[in-house]
């Protein structure tokens, strides 16, 4: 009863309301100012929010560079939107260019019913093939990897490769982590030299050798002298160098490190730019042949001095060769200082005082 009683009432009203004059509208009647002010602050009409704009068309580009054996329409074309995965043409050579008319592109998309496609003044499109650029550096790097821990050969970066001919760069159909196929590759551990044929991809079915000969040399850092060195003169820190030198010149006797030769003298005339050897520096004489030296003799809990004549020259922690003044006996001791040999034991033994001279005896003590 209620239900039916509302609805009589909502008809009566909206009757009411649509019965009222169109002037009382624009008049603005007390009655209509609410619906008069709703209806003209509506907004114009519009697009709907969110409706997609009109796509742009596709055009031809100009250039275009491609890295596989296909062309596409997307390749060629911008905007072509679902059509550009399509593949069209065929690519040119890896590293070279060629091209394709405008029409010919245009007519391969309307046949994959892509239409409307703008050309403007494009009468060609240049297309390039991309790939991977292999130069000297490349191929000395590749050889030495071939080679390497083989035929007594080191470790990749010891290895230093020559060419007989001058290597020009190249473009190849290859992934930037692999490695050129060696379809050949010898070595000569006596000469030195080698002969490679590579296997080089142009594109997805062609093939090309490459050939290289030359020599390969292991080499080894040692330690050389910037400039001439003379016989007798004091080997400094700014006289030396160290450099990556065939690995035939740093034989076991050749000074790897600078410290070993810093504060030595020559013991021969030293050539710039050759590895230094032990023989060829010794240190600073502190006696000369000749000198009158003292000579100490140690053992444990006494200590025993003498007078001697240095039969030879020689450096600090030289062994040489001593005339014991007092009993003319030749002794051998180690050069500790300017004008001292020691002459120690390791072993304690009983000396007998008796025996010695009074002027040796005077002079043990003890430690």
């Amino acid at each position: 009863m209620q239900l039916a009683t509302l609805r009589v009432f909502l008809v009566a009203f909206f009757a009411a309301k649509l019965a009222v004059p169109a002037t009382s509208q624009v008049s603005g009647n007390a009655g209509d100012s609410i619906y008069s002010d709703v209806t003209s602050a509506l907004p114009p009409i519009r697009a709907p929010l969110g409706s997609p704009a009109t796509p742009p068309a596709p055009k031809v580009r100009r250039s275009v560079t491609v890295e596989s054996d296909l062309v596409r329409l997307g390749d060629l074309i911008d905007n072509a939107g679902t059509f550009a995965s399509i593949p069209v043409f065929r690519s040119p050579d890896v590293g070279t260019t060629g091209s394709v008319p405008s029409r010919k592109v245009i007519e391969a998309a309307r046949a994959n019913n892509l239409f409307g496609v703008e050309a403007s003044d494009i009468l060609e499109i240049e297309v390039s093939r991309a790939g991977r650029l292999i130069g000297r550096k490349d191929i000395e790097a590749r050889i030495a990897r071939l080679f390497a821990g083989t035929n007594g050969l080191g470790d990749v970066a010891d290895l230093m490769v020559g060419f007989d001919r001058e290597p020009a760069s190249f473009t190849t159909d290859l992934a930037s982590a692999a490695d050129l196929k060696a379809m050949r590759g010898a070595f000569e551990p006596r000469s030195g030299r080698f002969d490679v044929v590579f296997e080089v991809p142009i594109g997805a079915s062609r093939r090309t050798l490459m050939r290289y000969t030359g020599t390969m040399t292991e080499m080894a850092e040692a330690v050389v002298s910037t400039h001439a060195i003379g016989r007798g003169d004091l080997i400094r820190a700014s006289d030396l160098a160290i450099e990556r030198r065939p690995k035939a010149e740093v034989d076991a006797d050749a000074i790897t490190s600078t410290a070993e030769a810093i504060g030595r003298v020559a013991r021969q005339a030293l050539r710039a730019g050759l590895p230094v050897h032990h023989a060829a520096i010794v240190r600073p004489e502190l006696i000369k042949r000749d000198d009158n030296v003292t000579v100490i003799y140690e053992a444990p809990g006494i200590m025993l001095t003498t007078r001697g004549k240095a039969l030879e020259g020689g450096g600090e922690g030289d062994v040489i060769n001593v005339l014991n003044l007092q009993s003319k006996r030749n002794v051998q001791g180690v050069v500790t200082g300017p004008g001292r040999i020691e002459i120690s034991s390791v072993a304690p033994r009983a000396l007998d005082a008796t025996a010695l001279t009074p002027e040796a005896a005077s002079t043990i003590g003890t430690e």
